[in-house]
């Protein structure tokens, strides 16, 4: 079965989860929070530096609160880049200037489309020379926060993690996000009089490094405790579930009857990446049905082999340089891949006369992008529930269901983690 294009978290399920988000979060309380009592979250902060040296060695960029022997240096939503800038000479200097910039470019294989967006341009002016001709000091301290969201075209979106993903082919696309902290020690231009400089012109300096964003997010709520499953094999309704229904169609003239599928999932499809995604899922129809649908349902105990259905976590990536839509065909320009994340390991729950009922869980593959949508760029993770690839003497049917995955684990405020205050 092709995959299609598939839809966003907020175009499906309950209205009033629509505008439901992952909540971000940063090590420190916010402007408008209040630390209730120390947690995971609030534990000390990193006291290594990250240290990096201009070409010549005349400039070093040390940056706080670090990891020790890290690559690059890691950055959360909302956080403060602080550190020094060193120089080892600080004659004919007129002014260091500091920077924190982010970009998004989006190209595309097939005719060449091409965007580009500037995520974030943080500058500081370190330090300036007077009228008194100060010398610049050897060590000038920086602090700039890190925003959380960019505007682009009157709209605001939250500023997106360090991403490269790639689409080979034709068409395809390339995309990529990146960040990077400079510092530039500017010097006084060569004065020229008559075709002769005076003075030794130096010439400007920097040192750069890219950096790591990567915001933190947690579900607002926790997993809610798994469904009773009655004597004949039918899921109660229970707090924060939610039931998604499909059809399994028999194909005429088998004998057969339809099977209607439910497919259980916390109501709030918001989950984190290192816990395993809960479910439940009953099959009714007459037993004759069922027993002939039973060769193409689930697999107990197994996540390796691949029986018609299954339930598996998606991940789609979209870019769309051109960013318009072709009235005539009401389809937008957007090319997408989607990739595979995880596959789920069915338990057998119970059977009833009319019932056939299974509960399981989908164990994420490691990663640390979790779903977010810039100009041009969408990723986001859904599940696709059964059966697939159904053979005679029942048709194919897929139900796909837009979940979003959390960087963390759900906290309780009440057990200490940041509070709102508006």
């Amino acid at each position: 079965m092709a995959t299609p294009r598939l839809p966003s978290y907020a175009s499906y399920g309950d209205e009033r989860l629509e505008v439901l988000r992952s909540p971000s979060y940063s090590a420190e309380p916010g402007l408008h929070e209040q630390r209730l009592a120390l947690n995971a979250r609030s534990l000390p902060q990193p006291t290594g530096n990250f240290v990096k040296v201009s070409k010549h060695g005349g400039i070093t960029l040390r940056l706080l609160s670090q990891e020790d022997d890290v690559d690059l240096p890691v950055y959360s939503s909302g956080a403060i880049v602080e550190g020094t800038v060193e120089l080892s000479k600080t004659d004919s200097i007129s002014s260091v200037d500091f920077k924190v910039e982010g970009h998004l470019e989006l190209k595309e294989n097939a005719e060449g489309g091409h965007t580009h967006h500037i995520l974030c341009m943080e500058t500081a002016e370190l330090w300036c020379k007077g009228d008194d001709n100060s010398v610049c000091p050897s060590s000038l301290r920086f602090s700039v926060a890190l925003p959380t969201a960019f505007e682009h075209e009157g709209q605001s979106y939250p500023l997106p993690p360090s991403h490269s993903i790639k689409l080979k082919g034709l068409p395809g696309f390339t995309a990529n996000i990146d960040y990077s902290i400079s510092a530039m020690i500017h010097k006084p231009h060569p004065v020229s009089i008559n075709s002769k400089t005076l003075g030794i012109h130096i010439g400007d300096a920097s040192v750069s490094t890219p950096f790591i964003y990567y915001p933190r997010t947690r579900p607002p709520f926790s997993t809610p405790s798994p469904l009773h499953c009655t004597e004949a094999g039918e899921f109660t309704e229970g707090t924060g579930w939610q039931v998604y229904q499909s059809v399994v169609k028999a194909n005429a003239p088998n004998g057969v009857q339809d099977i209607g599928v439910k497919f259980y999932l916390p109501a709030s499809r918001i989950f984190c990446v290192s816990e395993a995604i809960p479910f439940h899922i009953t099959l009714e129809s007459d037993a004759h049905s069922l027993a002939a649908f039973l060769p193409y349902g689930p697999i107990p105990g197994t996540s390796t082999e691949f029986p018609a259905t299954r339930i598996q976590v998606m991940r789609q990536s979209t870019v769309d340089v051109k960013h318009t839509t072709v009235r005539s065909e009401h389809a937008n320009t957007a090319i997408w891949s989607v990739d595979y994340f995880g596959e789920a390991e069915f338990r057998h729950a119970r059977d009833g006369p009319t019932r056939m009922s299974f509960s399981g869980e989908v164990k994420i593959q490691p990663t640390k992008i979790t779903g977010f949508t810039v100009p041009g760029l969408i990723a986001f993770f859904l599940t696709v529930s059964p059966p697939e690839g159904v053979k005679a003497p029942f048709a194919d049917v897929r139900e796909v269901v837009p979940i979003r995955l959390a960087t963390d684990m759900w906290a309780d405020d009440a057990a200490g983690a940041h509070k709102e205050t508006m």
